[in-house]
C-alpha cells in the first residue's frame, strides 16, 4: 500500500525528515546496504522507534514514484500522532471518565478513518493504535474520517498490552468484542472504560482479550460470521454513549 503524497524518497530527503521530526511509520531500506548515509538513516530512525523493513531493490523499484529511491523510501503519517497521556489530559479538561477505543490490527485505512469518525461523534477522548501489523494515520484515513482526524488524538505505542496494563492502574476498565462474549447490553459499561476492536478476519488477540475485565457480544441474527470492525465498533461505543447518557 502506497501513501502516495506522503511517500518521500531518496537519502537526503529521507534523512531531513528524520532530523526534523516528522512521523515516519515505516521505512524501506534496500538489502545489505551499508554504506555511510544508509547507516546515518537507520540509526536515526531506530533512535525514533521507526519500523524498518530490509527488501529488495526490485520491491523498492515498484514502491518508487519518483525512480530515485537511492535505496531508501520513507512513509510519512498525514497527521501528527499524539502521546496517551494526551489522551487522558483531553478527558480530565472535559471533566469526564475516559473513554478510549484501543485497535488490535486494523490494516484497512478506510476502517480506521470509519472508526476516528464514530469515535469523536461518540465523545470519544483518543484512539490508540500498536506500531506493527496497523494502517497508520495515512491521507486515506484522513479523508475517510472527514475531518474528525483533527479533532480526536490517534497515540500510537509500541505494544497494546502494556499499554492496557498501564491504563488499569490508572483506573480505566477495558471490553473487547467478541462474539464468545456476553450479551452487550448486561453488561456494566459506565465509568472510565477503553473499548478493544479486533481485525474483521483475525479478532481481538488472545494474549490482550486476556486482558480485558469483560467480552462483549453485539447481537447479530445473520448468517455470516462478523461485522465489519469499524460498524462493531460503532455499535459497542454507542451503547457505552447510552449507559453514560441514561
Amino acid at each position: 500500500m502506497r501513501y502516495e503524497e506522503f511517500t518521500i524518497e531518496g537519502r537526503n530527503a529521507v534523512l531531513e525528515a528524520l532530523r526534523a521530526g516528522r512521523p515516519i511509520d515505516r521505512l524501506f531500506v534496500l538489502n545489505d546496504s551499508q554504506d555511510g548515509p544508509i547507516r546515518t538513516i537507520v540509526s536515526k530512525a531506530k533512535k525514533m522507534d521507526v519500523i524498518i523493513s530490509y527488501v529488495t531493490k526490485e520491491r523498492l523499484n515498484q514502491m518508487s514514484q519518483t525512480g530515485k529511491h537511492q535505496g531508501v523510501i520513507a512513509y510519512v503519517a498525514a497527521y501528527e500522532y499524539a502521546e496517551v497521556d494526551d489522551i487522558l489530559e483531553a478527558a480530565n479538561k472535559k471533566g469526564e471518565a475516559p473513554f478510549i477505543l484501543l485497535l488490535d490490527s486494523i490494516e484497512d485505512p478506510h476502517n480506521l478513518g470509519a472508526i476516528i469518525r464514530t469515535a469523536h461523534q461518540a465523545g470519544a477522548h483518543g484512539i490508540i493504535i500498536p506500531k506493527r501489523r496497523a494502517v497508520g494515520l495515512t491521507a486515506t484515513v484522513a479523508k475517510t474520517s472527514a475531518g474528525a482526524i483533527n479533532y480526536l488524538p490517534v497515540a500510537k505505542v509500541t505494544n497494546l498490552s502494556v499499554t492496557i496494563e498501564e491504563l488499569k492502574k490508572k483506573g480505566i476498565w477495558f471490553v473487547c468484542a467478541d462474539m464468545d462474549g456476553e450479551l452487550m447490553y448486561n453488561l456494566d459499561l459506565k465509568g472510565p472504560i477503553g473499548l478493544v476492536i479486533g481485525s474483521e478476519g483475525e479478532g481481538v488477540g488472545r494474549l490482550i482479550k486476556e486482558k480485558c475485565d469483560f467480552i462483549a457480544k453485539v447481537p447479530m441474527f445473520g448468517k455470516v460470521d462478523s461485522l465489519n470492525a469499524s460498524v462493531a465498533a460503532g455499535i459497542l461505543a454507542y451503547e457505552i454513549v447510552r449507559q453514560r447518557i441514561c
